[in-house]
């Protein structure tokens, strides 16, 4: 697909949402507590917390982050456009299986360095695992809201695919940060009984 400018904002605020509803893709209108729109909204605050992750991190990491919050938008895009139709088109933004292809590759790329894991893993130890693994909680969020919406409407089988393994890249990456596990603060049962 070549690179599209679908959005073209001359003003910030349209007063058309005033009355508690907000537009999708096709021109239909929405309640803005609608399960369409509380999973949009999840996907985008997952967005914003890789935009916190992103800054303490560099090369690779930061750029494939840059990729993501990119593909964060296009999932946004896609959960925007009601239907049953999931073929993306000039117009129309779908998450498509190669973008979750992507992300598999760069969890088993970070995975063959890592050491198995002995026990759960506390979120924290550096400051980039910390804000990674915030940003892992929300894509958890993101993912029930879309599940959520999945049960009551048609999603994008592959929509649902790409913010599962997102999770799972985060909580891998987390790892990565903390000097490839080796920082990590493992959960001890019971130990504060």
């Amino acid at each position: 697909m070549r690179e599209a400018h679908l959005v073209k904002l001359n003003r910030i605020y349209t007063r058309t949402g005033d009355d508690g509803t907000t537009g999708m893709v096709d021109g239909s209108r929405l309640p803005k507590h609608a399960l369409r729109i509380e999973a949009v909204g999840a996907v985008d605050e997952a967005n914003a917390t890789l935009g916190l992750a992103v800054l303490n991190l560099s090369g690779d990491a930061a750029e494939y982050l840059n990729r993501i919050q990119n593909d964060m938008f296009d999932l946004g895009a896609d959960l925007a456009t009601p239907g049953e139709d999931f073929t993306p088109s000039e117009m129309v933004l779908r998450i498509v299986p190669v973008q979750v292809e992507w992300i598999e590759g760069r969890i088993d790329a970070l995975t063959e360095k890592l050491e198995p894991l002995t026990s759960f893993v506390l979120p924290g130890g550096s400051e980039a695992a910390a804000r990674l693994h915030l940003a892992r909680t929300a894509a958890r969020r993101a993912e029930r809201a879309m599940t959520a919406l999945a049960d009551a409407e048609p999603v994008n089988p592959a929509a649902l695919a790409y913010i599962n393994r997102l999770s799972d890249y985060l909580f891998v990456l987390a790892r990565h940060a903390n000097d490839g596990g080796k920082g990590d603060v493992l959960w001890k049962p019971g130990a504060n009984r």
